[in-house]
């Protein structure tokens, strides 16, 4: 069989293919799909240090680091899981939900904080559990079984919050046992110089090189790429469909939860109506970051630059003076520049 390049068995020289196209180096790099996205982070990065004079000091890049990391790690699981072919809208309220039952489990129960947590992230790996239970158990999109689970999560927080507590907010856990340490791991800073860094850039900077090294060096990440490309294909070839969205959607609720243990370590108390709509910022963040709604296209490397683009024009906004009301609006511009970013580069790319 003739491929790109094969081998003369008498010469042993490498024999061409002129049928087959081949590709420069400069090719293969604009076809990635962080590339658009790459691009966009560069011309954003050098508008607000043209416009913002106070978004050029080093305390600034910190602060758009640590806005950054909270959507980036949420991103990281997010995108995995539209890669897989899937959406999961209820994670923004996920987030805290696993707050929430950390917090009032640890609370009410006198459990040192630590136990609470790791109650919490069994609650939060069970809701992705369900959530991709459902959707390969009924069939139905995974838009509309996780819309249901995001109101259901939603009346839950505010319900069981005023149940429990008596007010919307939970109480402060600062002086239980285990805060301090919990607060080393999820909340704490780190000195670089006169520059402090909030941890949580370090953990999203691990989980996406964690996420980069399964989807391109292991069996998993070849078949997230396969079930989100075909879904039947995938099941013929022996894919475990359903074990690895199941375990995308699960993935999805880790995240969640980390994210949730920041937010309860960082703040010692937790608003129970907080956390809706922060699911379409995770979802933008993967798409800018070059993640197709369809699936079977993406990079974990992608979702981080998202991230950190919605970082800078939050922040960016901020110290350049202009009307914070105008951040959904660049927003959604950055969306729509993404995606079509994106589908140029690609397609220039292809046609060279």
């Amino acid at each position: 069989m003739t491929t790109q390049a094969d081998l003369d068995l008498e010469t042993h020289k490498v024999v061409h293919d002129e049928r087959v196209k081949e590709q420069n180096k400069l090719q293969r790099l604009l076809i990635r799909p962080e590339m658009g996205a790459l691009i966009g982070a560069v011309g954003i990065f050098i508008l607000f240090l043209i416009v913002a004079p106070p978004f050029r000091s080093p305390e600034a890049m910190a602060t758009v680091l640590y806005a950054s990391s909270t959507i980036g790690i949420m991103a990281v699981g997010v995108g995995l899981l539209m890669i897989g072919g899937e959406f999961d809208l209820s994670s923004g309220v996920a987030v805290t939900t696993a707050s929430l039952a950390a917090s009032m489990l640890s609370y009410n129960l006198h459990l040192n904080l630590w136990v609470g947590a790791l109650l919490a992230l069994c609650i939060s790996l069970s809701v992705g559990f369900f959530n991709g239970y459902m959707v390969m158990r009924t069939k139905i999109p995974s838009f509309l079984i996780t819309l249901s689970s995001f109101l259901m999560l939603t009346g839950i927080n505010l319900a069981v919050t005023k149940l429990v507590a008596g007010q919307v907010a939970t109480p402060s856990v600062s002086d239980m046992q285990g805060f301090d340490s919990g607060k080393a791991v999820f909340a704490s800073s780190i000195s670089l110089g006169p520059v402090s860094l909030r941890i949580t850039v370090l953990w999203w900077i691990l989980f996406t090189v964690i996420a980069t090294y399964v989807l391109f060096k292991t069996r998993v990440g070849n078949w997230i790429f396969a079930v989100g490309g075909n879904l039947e294909s995938a099941r013929a070839v022996g894919v475990p469909v359903n074990k690895v969205k199941i375990g995308l959607f699960m993935v999805v609720g880790f995240c969640a939860w980390f994210v949730g243990m920041h937010l309860l370590f960082a703040f010692n108390t937790i608003q129970s109506g907080q956390g809706i709509g922060n699911e379409f910022l995770y979802i933008i963040a993967a798409v800018i970051g070059g993640c197709l709604l369809t699936g079977g296209y993406g990079t974990a490397i992608g979702t981080l630059i998202g991230a950190f683009i919605f970082g800078m024009t939050n922040q960016g906004i901020v110290y350049a003076g202009w009307n914070p009301d105008w951040f959904k609006f660049f927003l959604g511009a950055m969306l729509l520049f993404a995606v079509i970013a994106n589908n140029v580069v690609r397609n220039f790319a292809a046609k060279r």
